[in-house]
């Protein structure tokens, strides 16, 4: 084919020539110089033609030459591909004939096998069989010997069992209740709570919420809107009831939700340094304290996770660690609940500690034992129980969330840290200087304290001592037994513990005087 495409080209270059050469020859036809110049050029072009004619058919040549080796090579290669091919074939056919003997011989032995466990499985029925007719006849002659059913039998080892099992605890309530009063175990937890108290450092100072903001009479009004709209807004927003008093000296902030007394109290101190502008003051403060309340709550998520962090346990759910945060802003008798998780997680630490319990576990349920307490102002109940049933639906443990249900004996007690942790918050909150009450709320728990303890019959005075820490009652002595005596002392505890809410703990002593009376003449 490059024969013939050099020819094409060969012919063409000459067909050139020869029409150059004859216009030449035109142009110069009156001349015999350019005659023979042009018959010398046709000449020329034909030795040149004739020329690389040659070299095509040699280079020609030369291409099928190399054509015919290389296509030599490529059928060589290709044979040899064919014999491995072969080869693999062959190999292959000879292992597939080799798997073909193995799975015959594996399929006979398999046979074989199936035939044994086929025997094995004929005499384990038949032994089967007569070890159950061997039981029936065991039964039946053990009942015979027993003179008594098999199912009275087993009545009568349940009831036995029963019946040991209520001796032995039994004597164990016994024995507990005998060492109730032992000096020794009294000694031991007072041991153990002096050496929590001791091992504890920290300075928290006592903190209430403002119920009345004093403020500069006048300057509500103008900070605040003119027609005082903007309380109504600081207050649909924070979840609280705003009013200002008559004399405009004070703004009182009535609601249940402390996080919300903290962010209108936050707002209304902003508003009067910078009172709001503009010509709709009520949409910038609803803005702002929309503001406020986004800023108090990225507070209480960092106060959370500060709680964490310096009780060096995991930290919990993230809802539950905004709820250890606004404890900041919750008091119980003027203590900062925040401050009483903290303290309280590190006694039950300590506790723990010289108990051989779990350091970790005492702290994280010490810390989140009030947790019920920031929301009380949404659900109904006790604190105690609220929280204990949030930490349950939010994946803590079972011994955290009993904990935190027991520490008030809304739930039992089901583990030693449910106890620790009651005792450690009473110890946080009775030590002296955590918690005080106003002086009217004081006297007026003096009186109902008195008013429940002088409600049973045959009391003769009552009288609170302590600051209301232990009531003394004196009971007539022709009226109450000793044995009534201790009665009524459990039963106005009860009673005391079901119609009050006070810290800490509260004594109920009894007194039965014995007068003897003789007169001598």
């Amino acid at each position: 084919m490059s024969l013939y495409v050099v020819f094409a080209v060969m012919c063409c270059v000459v067909s050139f020539l020869t029409m150059r050469a004859l216009l030449t020859a035109r142009k110069h036809r009156l001349s015999h110089e350019a005659t023979f110049e042009a018959l010398q050029i046709v000449q020329h072009s034909r030795d040149e033609a004739a020329t690389l004619l040659k070299g095509a058919e040699t280079a020609a040549a030369e291409v099928r030459r190399k054509r015919k080796e290389q296509l030599g090579a490529e059928i060589a290669s290709r044979k040899e591909l064919l014999h491995k091919a072969a080869d693999r074939h062959e190999r292959r056919q000879q292992s597939l004939l080799r798997s073909e003997e193995l799975i015959k011989a594996r399929n006979e032995a398999l046979t074989a096998r199936d035939k044994v466990l086929c025997g094995l499985r004929e005499r384990q029925a038949a032994a089967e069989v007569g070890r159950k007719e061997l039981l029936v006849e065991s039964q039946r002659t053990l009942a015979d010997r027993a003179e008594e059913s098999r199912e009275q039998s087993r009545d009568r080892l349940i009831a036995e069992a029963v019946e040991q099992v209520r001796s032995e605890f039994k004597d164990s309530l016994r024995q507990l209740e005998q060492n109730a009063g032992d000096p020794e175990y009294t000694r031991l937890a007072k041991r153990t709570l002096d050496i929590a108290i001791q091992r504890y450092q920290g300075h928290y100072l006592t903190e209430r919420l403002l119920s009345n903001l004093p403020v500069v009479p006048g300057s509500v009004g103008k900070a605040l809107a003119g027609d005082l709209s903007g309380l109504a807004v600081i207050g649909e927003v924070a979840n609280v009831k705003l009013t200002l008093s008559d004399d405009e000296q004070s703004i009182r902030l009535e609601g249940q939700d402390s996080f919300g007394r903290e962010i209108a109290r936050r707002a209304i101190a902003r508003f009067l340094r910078n009172p709001p502008g503009g010509p709709r003051p009520e949409e910038t403060i609803r803005r702002a304290v929309t503001a406020i309340a986004e800023e108090l709550d990225r507070e209480t998520v960092d106060l959370g996770k500060r709680a964490f962090k310096e009780l060096e346990i995991p930290r919990a759910h993230p809802d539950i660690v905004r709820l250890v945060g606004r404890l900041n802003y919750r008091t119980s008798y003027t203590q900062n609940q925040w401050k009483h998780a903290i303290e309280s997680a590190f006694l039950c630490g300590m506790m723990a500690s010289e108990l051989r319990l779990d350091v970790k576990i005492a702290r994280r349920a010490a810390l989140m034992h009030d947790i019920g307490k920031a929301l009380t102002h949404e659900i109904d109940g006790s604190h105690a129980v609220i929280g204990a049933d949030y930490a349950r639906r939010l994946g803590e443990s079972e011994i955290v969330a009993n904990a935190i249900g027991a520490h008030h004996t809304d739930e039992p007690f089901n583990s030693p840290y449910a106890m620790i942790v009651a005792a450690s918050d009473a110890l946080s909150g009775g030590r002296p200087g955590a918690r005080h009450e106003q002086a009217d709320n004081y006297v007026q728990r003096i009186d109902d304290l008195e008013r429940l303890a002088a409600s049973l019959p045959g009391i003769d005075r009552v009288f609170a001592v302590q600051a209301g820490r232990e009531v003394r009652v004196h009971v007539k002595q022709d009226l109450i037994s000793d044995e009534r005596a201790s009665e009524m002392s459990s039963e106005i505890a009860e009673k005391i513990s079901a119609n009050m809410v006070f810290p800490g703990q509260i004594k109920v002593t009894v007194i039965r005087e014995v007068m003897a009376m003789a007169v001598a003449s």
